[in-house]
């Protein structure tokens, strides 16, 4: 069994998104441990890139602090291994094709697998090319988990029979950020993926608030917040992993109410 589905095992997951090294890899841990005690299933990581095309204003602005702030792909690994020494809950990497080809398939894999990572979210990779990864992945016991958008339309169960790890709802069109409303038709995406798949699948792209979390959990497994996460961290300086703790219990409550 997929060390990412104990995270959906008789519960909804919250996901929380955060960028490794915005402001700091050390702040970045204390965020991390803060969110893990407050109910967080599984967490996240962004791997900076300088050109994250899925990204709205606020996660572009994290990947450009966390880069100026020096953060390497290595330091990266090095932290996650850190980590690992407390942080017992699965661990994903979303990045981009780039960052993975750059480093070397295999040697960014195979190191996902040694530091504890469980699985890799690649926004820019279209499903039909996933076989540039799918057997490094395989071969490593790295879930690489599928995105479903709202345009995928009829490939949404080609992708669902497929799917390992979680299937990632993309709540809206568009990039990454808050929204005040969710407009999409996502009920009956995700009665296709049900048809399907029993992998769960977790919404995400836009939710902010405890009620929009409420909702969203009422329709799938699990709920990913990113860019209200990251708006909380930019605001909160050194008081960010409390912040980020106190809204991840009103998250998580909300969803397991």
């Amino acid at each position: 069994m997929s060390n990412i589905r104990k995270a959906f095992e008789n519960k909804k997951a919250f996901i929380p998104f955060v960028t490794c090294g915005d402001p700091d890899l050390t702040t970045t841990g204390k965020i991390v441990r803060a969110a893990v005690e407050n109910g967080a299933d599984l967490i996240e990581f962004g791997i900076p890139f300088s050109d994250p095309t899925a990204e709205g204003p606020v996660i572009q602005g994290a990947n450009i602090r966390a880069l100026s702030g020096g953060v390497t792909t290595d330091k990266i690994f090095d932290f996650v291994r850190e980590l690992r020494k407390d942080v017992k809950i699965p661990l994903v990497f979303m990045t981009y094709a780039n960052v993975v080809f750059s480093y070397g398939a295999e040697r960014f894999i195979s190191t996902c697998a040694e530091t504890g990572i469980d699985g890799i979210i690649l926004p820019d990779l279209p499903f039909e090319e996933k076989g540039e990864f799918q057997p490094v992945c395989k071969k490593y016991g790295v879930d690489l988990i599928s995105l479903i958008a709202p345009t995928s339309d009829k490939r949404i169960a080609m992708i669902a029979k497929k799917a390992e790890g979680f299937l990632y709802i993309v709540s809206s069109l568009g990039v990454t950020g808050t929204r005040s409303e969710i407009t999409t038709d996502l009920a009956s995406i995700i009665k296709v993926v049900r048809e399907n798949t029993d992998i769960p699948c977790a919404i995400g792209f836009g939710i902010s608030t405890p009620e929009q979390a409420k909702r969203m959990a009422g329709l799938s497994d699990g709920v990913i917040v990113g860019s209200a996460i990251i708006k909380l961290i930019e605001k909160s300086g050194e008081n960010a992993p409390k912040a980020v703790g106190e809204y991840v219990k009103e998250m998580k409550a909300a969803i397991s109410g």
